[in-house]
């Protein structure tokens, strides 16, 4: 039985998905894990991955090697995003990951936009067609730096990855607690600027289904399900109507910190940037809804399976 590993750096949280392949070419999950280090902080002002931010990942990176190593892995891929490909000290990130997954003689792979979105929407549809999920497909990855929206049923037919997420909107707008109209518009104007690059490439009119995936559409979700614990199994393949999403993104980005703060399925290390997810989340729905041929019949999922996934079946 083959064992893989996948691990996937963003510019929020570092994630870890450690699993088995199946005789059928699928995973039989043994860990599942997330820590917010915030490698992102700073770099959209400074261009360099800040050093304590750097420290907290290689803790992480160093603890998921003993995990590894406990499960006796055979195959590992570590894919750093939108936080690696903007830094300028991205070299000093990558020696200090291979120091600690010496063993395993990993490197990292600081990947594009573009495999970003092609691995995200592999992990994330696996198993919408199994449920009965209609296409097609509008994958949309929020990520801290960097939004990716994929469409396709079977296999991809168009990508766009775009440097809005909700790390850099938190810090280049929403600054307030709560923030105020005149933040909220500034990134909504940045938000949809970016959009409109997806939108040039991503044809959105025969969109069936959005599927949404990453900590800020789980986050919006587990508020609209009205959850008083984060439950990954009743978020997973959870189904509702575009404009509860978007209800319930605007409740959370007009939120003060200490209100989310107290949401008992809230990660400590989304407090302070749900708001900016949130806002994201709502523009991209606004805009599925302002370009379907047919808005009344698209629905939205949101789905715990996504590019950590989509990393871990690349590896079969």
């Amino acid at each position: 039985m083959t064992t893989v590993a996948a691990i996937d750096c963003g510019t929020n949280s570092i994630r870890l998905l450690i699993a088995e392949a199946t005789e059928n070419g699928d995973l039989t999950e043994l860990v599942r894990e997330m820590d917010v280090v915030r490698l992102g902080q700073g770099i959209d002002r400074t261009g360099v991955i800040d050093a304590a931010a750097m420290r907290r990942a290689l803790d992480s990176c160093e603890r998921y090697a003993g995990q590894c190593r406990a499960h006796g892995v055979d195959r590992i891929r570590f894919v750093a995003t939108s936080a690696t490909r903007d830094a300028g000290n991205a070299a000093d990130f990558v020696r200090g990951v291979r120091s600690a997954f010496a063993e395993f003689e990993v490197t990292p792979e600081v990947v594009s936009g573009d495999v970003e979105a092609e691995l995200s929407f592999r992990g994330a549809t696996r198993s919408l067609v199994a449920a009965g999920v209609p296409g097609p497909y509008a994958v949309v990855d929020i990520g801290g730096g960097s939004t990716e929206v994929v469409v396709g049923t079977s296999r991809v037919t168009a990508a766009r990855s775009v440097d809005v997420g909700s790390v850099r909107i938190t810090e280049r707008h929403l600054v307030g607690d709560p923030p105020s109209a005149a933040e909220i518009a500034a990134a909504t104007t940045d938000i949809n600027a970016a959009l409109d690059l997806v939108t040039q490439t991503v044809d959105l009119s025969e969109v069936r289904t959005v599927v949404g995936l990453a900590g800020s559409v789980t986050t919006v979700t587990a508020y609209m399900l009205g959850l008083s614990a984060y439950d990954r199994r009743a978020i997973h393949l959870s189904t509702a109507t575009p404009q509860e999403h978007r209800d319930a993104a605007d409740r959370l980005l007009h939120m003060a910190r200490g209100d989310r703060a107290a949401l008992g399925f809230m990660h400590p290390g989304r407090v302070d940037v749900i708001g900016a997810g949130a806002l994201v989340w709502h523009e991209v729905l606004g805009r599925v809804l302002a370009d379907a041929r047919d808005p009344g019949a698209v629905g939205v999922v949101a789905s715990e399976h996504d590019i950590l996934d989509g990393i871990a079946l690349s590896l079969l």
